[in-house]
């Protein structure tokens, strides 16, 4: 079934450990989240906005960021869901906020925490059916919360210079979002190896690299369209030709012909379903540059 809700997936930087000050923190949560004026109803800023810190080894300080971000969006309903185990994640209390929510967000931290804690429960389960059926429910991420959005997860390695096989671990996800391994910090922290390595082992799936400051807003469970001035990576595998890595033992490097990737960058819209750029965005830009070569 086509989804009728929305999915923003954003590239992260608002974890601890980054070099930032608290305004800093504040000021980059800030720029990613506004995007949510034009996704969420217009009505004076009375949208219920649910957060999610599960994946957030310091929800307290979360909490003080996303508030003092928010305000300045003036969004005042603001709250938030410190799911710890299993028990809580099938609260009657939770899924009922999840269903009176016009979003939920999923905070950055540990994606396998959040997915182990969350993946196959009610509140899940709510949340799906949500962004299924209404047009006008967003579910997001960010960072650690971007990447458990997809069906397969990365939850750790790929960090050496070379792709060594047996070196990256998968997971199940949240399975919001299907077709797609999602990747955040991507160009920061040098993540194209990791993300490259999961789709040589997964070629039926779209890898998706979001750089910090960059996001891609997902309709219909297929139309992606990119913000921020940062850029995403698309890696596709669909193509391959020739590889090692269903012959060579573990721990040796990867070698992959022929693997396709894309590079979005603000107001790009791409299709994952058919595994290309939209040609309308490919017109547009062939106007632009036709309108500045005749001055």
């Amino acid at each position: 079934m086509t989804p009728k809700g929305t999915v923003l997936i954003i590239g992260g930087a608002e974890d601890k450990g980054d070099g930032d000050n608290d305004t800093e923190k504040d000021n980059k949560i800030y720029k990613r989240f506004d995007i949510l004026e034009e996704l969420l109803p217009k009505n004076g800023g009375k949208q219920q906005i649910e957060i999610v810190t599960t994946a957030s080894s310091i929800p307290a300080e979360m909490q003080k960021m996303y508030i003092d971000a928010f305000k300045k969006l003036n969004y005042k309903n603001i709250g938030f869901l410190d799911i710890k185990d299993k028990h809580e994640a099938r609260s009657l209390d939770f899924c009922k906020r999840i269903d009176k929510a016009h979003a939920v967000f999923f905070s950055g931290g540990d994606q396998f925490k959040l997915s182990g804690i969350l993946g196959g429960t009610e509140t899940i389960a709510v949340l799906k059916e949500r962004y299924i059926h209404d047009k006008d429910f967003v579910v997001a991420g960010t960072s650690a919360g971007a990447m458990a959005i997809s069906t397969l997860m990365i939850y750790e390695g790929g960090v050496h210079e070379a792709i060594l096989k047996d070196d990256l671990k998968l997971s199940s996800g949240l399975g919001i979002l299907d077709g797609c391994i999602i990747d955040t910090h991507f160009i920061k922290r040098g993540r194209f190896g990791r993300l490259a390595h999961a789709i040589t082992m997964n070629p039926q799936q779209l890898g998706i690299g979001l750089g910090e400051d960059t996001a891609l807003i997902i309709t219909n469970g297929d139309k992606a369209e990119c913000r921020g001035s940062g850029m995403v990576v698309i890696i596709d595998g669909n193509q391959i030709e020739q590889t090692n890595i269903t012959e060579i033992e573990d721990g040796n490097p990867i070698y992959v012909e022929n693997l396709k990737v894309h590079l979005l960058a603000k107001d790009c819209k791409f299709s994952i379903k058919d595994r290309k750029m939209l040609a309308t965005n490919l017109s547009s830009t062939k106007r632009k540059q036709k309108a500045l070569a005749h001055g």
